[in-house]
C-alpha cells in the first residue's frame, strides 16, 4: 500500500467505527493540512494504538497493527485547531514505523482476514455473529442497569467481517480487547476473542451487581 501519515492514540479504532478528533498539536495540524492539500490520494490517515507512552509530545511506542481512517468532516476553529470526524475503513499491517519527520508516518499494507475475504461465502459465520450481537445487547443492558453509559441498540452490517468490528465498537470492552479483535488473523479467531471479552466483562458486571 505504501507510506501513510499516522495518528497514534490511546484507543483502538476498528473498521466501521467513527472517530471524533480534536487536533491541536503543531505536527498533527501540519499532517491534516498536507492530507487536505493532496489532490491525488483520498483523505485518509492511519490510527494506531499507543502501547507505551503518551499521545502528546512523541516518544511513544506504537502497535504494529492499525486501521485506516477516512475523513468525513473537518472544520477549522477560529484559533487554528481542527475538529474532525473520521470512519475506520481497512485493517493495516505496519511493516515499519518511519522517522517522525515532520509527523508520524509508517509503511503499511492492508491486512485482509485469513479465512474470509470479500466475495467469499460467509454464511457459516452468520449464526455466530447473530449470537454475539444478542450477547452484546445483553451486556450493554446490564451495564446500563448499573449506571454505565452505553450505546443504544444498533443495527450492524450484514457482512460478518464488518459486523464483528461493529460489535467490538458497541461492546463495553477496553482498548486491550479491541486491539485483540483487530489483531486476530481471521474472522473465526476474532469471534473467539469477542466471546472471551464478553465473558470477562459479564463476570465483572455480575460481580458489581451482586
Amino acid at each position: 500500500m505504501g507510506v501513510m501519515p499516522m495518528f497514534p492514540l490511546g484507543m483502538v479504532l476498528l473498521p466501521g467505527g467513527v472517530l471524533p478528533l480534536h487536533v491541536f498539536e503543531d505536527r498533527y495540524l501540519r499532517m491534516f493540512r498536507d492530507i487536505l492539500a493532496d489532490d491525488v490520494n483520498p483523505p485518509e490517515f492511519g490510527v494506531a494504538l499507543i502501547t507505551k507512552g503518551w499521545e502528546s509530545g512523541g516518544g511513544d511506542q506504537r502497535a504494529m497493527v492499525a486501521t485506516s481512517a477516512r475523513i468525513l468532516d473537518m472544520q477549522a476553529t477560529p484559533d487554528g485547531r481542527y475538529v474532525l470526524a473520521a470512519v475506520g475503513t481497512d485493517r493495516l499491517r505496519v511493516n515499519a514505523w518511519l522517522p517522525d519527520d515532520p509527523y508520524p508516518i509508517a509503511d503499511v499494507d492492508v491486512w485482509v482476514d485469513s479465512d474470509v475475504r470479500p466475495g467469499d461465502d460467509s454464511a457459516p459465520f452468520r449464526e455466530r455473529v447473530a449470537a454475539a450481537h444478542a450477547r452484546v445487547g445483553e451486556v450493554n443492558a446490564l451495564a446500563s442497569e448499573l449506571g454505565d453509559e452505553t450505546p443504544p441498540p444498533t443495527d450492524i452490517s450484514d457482512d460478518p467481517l464488518l459486523a464483528v468490528y461493529h460489535l467490538g465498537s458497541l461492546a463495553p470492552i477496553g482498548p486491550s480487547d479491541r486491539f485483540k479483535l483487530l489483531a486476530a488473523p481471521g474472522l473465526a479467531e476474532r469471534l473467539d476473542v469477542l466471546d472471551q471479552a464478553l465473558d470477562d466483562v459479564t463476570a465483572v458486571l455480575e460481580f458489581r451487581r451482586s
